[in-house]
């Protein structure tokens, strides 16, 4: 059984990360301020909970050897974690001040991405942005569509900021840690099944949803994919974008981008309503098939 710690799985993300890797027989230590909304499943694994605030490095160093059971041995050790999948931060723009919003995602991802290097964790994956494309495309339209990971990062907000300073970090901390592969998860807006009832009252203005390419993605299809991110046979340090097969909108998307981006040139294959955010590369590389759709 190899185990993992998943900062801030208690969020909309991290309880379907850890959901996803409790079914398939991973040992997890769920590491957030607050503890889960849910209980562990019936008759499944337990999820062992330890709150922590990560803006501290003490905490988060102590968060990964206290699931190795070297600091408290008086609870059955979990094992040393193979992999770290860092859900925890500020999760969006406007939630905070924009200083208290880079400050925290810089420094929590610091503090987790030095913590598994040090503890020579094989793998770490973590929560970059589609907002890192450029969005919400305010400033200019995206150079080419569907997007895919070789477009330019054009951050346009310190939430954005500091996620792609954080793609940056990683691509450092693994020429220092040959040994931690860091993989990025560049993920797109995520909806619960339960916020689907909310797609319907997007359909007759386009304008609501421009501002990410009409994406979205079911936060059980993140889940599969960090998964896959751990599992896959991955490059050192690499990017992925993780975003639902299809838009929200029940137009052709070809036709929201003619009348939304004129101009920007739409390359390679569209489906009827295909994802304007490629994930290509994860389905090529990590076996990524997005699996919901609000259309079913």
């Amino acid at each position: 059984m190899r185990s993992v710690v998943v900062t801030g799985g208690s969020g909309k993300a991290g309880t379907a990360i850890v959901r996803e890797l409790l079914a398939h027989g991973y040992a997890v230590l769920n590491v957030d301020v607050r503890p889960p909304a849910e209980p562990p499943p019936s008759g499944g694994p337990p999820c062992h909970f330890m709150r922590v605030d990560l803006t501290g490095f003490g905490s988060a160093v102590e968060s990964l050897a206290r699931m190795a059971g070297t600091l408290d041995r008086r609870r059955d050790p979990l094992g040393k974690p193979f992999a770290v999948v860092h859900m925890a931060g500020i999760p969006a723009p406007g939630l905070a001040t924009d200083a208290a919003t880079f400050h925290n995602n810089m420094m929590t991802t610091w503090n987790i991405f030095s913590a598994a290097t040090l503890a020579g964790v094989e793998r770490v994956v973590w929560a970059s942005s589609e907002t890192t494309y450029g969005l919400p495309l305010t400033r200019s339209p995206p150079l080419f569509a569907p997007v895919t990971e070789d477009h330019p990062l054009v951050p346009e907000s310190s939430y954005a900021l500091a996620k792609a300073l954080c793609e940056r970090m990683a691509e450092e901390m693994h020429r220092w840690n040959p040994g931690t592969r860091f993989t990025a998860l560049r993920i797109s807006n995520i909806l619960e099944e339960a916020d689907y009832a909310l797609i319907p009252g997007f359909q007759a203005d386009a304008a609501l949803r421009r501002w990410n390419l009409w994406s979205w993605v079911d936060a059980r299809d993140v889940a599969q994919a960090a998964r896959l991110a751990l599992e896959a046979d991955v490059a050192g340090c690499d990017a992925f974008t993780i975003a639902a097969a299809d838009t929200v909108m029940e137009r052709p998307s070809r036709d929201l981008m003619a009348e939304h981006f004129p101009g920007v040139p739409i390359r390679g294959e569209l489906a009827e309503h295909g994802t304007l955010l490629s994930v290509e590369k994860a389905k090529r590389v990590l076996g990524y098939a997005p699996r919901h759709s609000w259309r079913r």
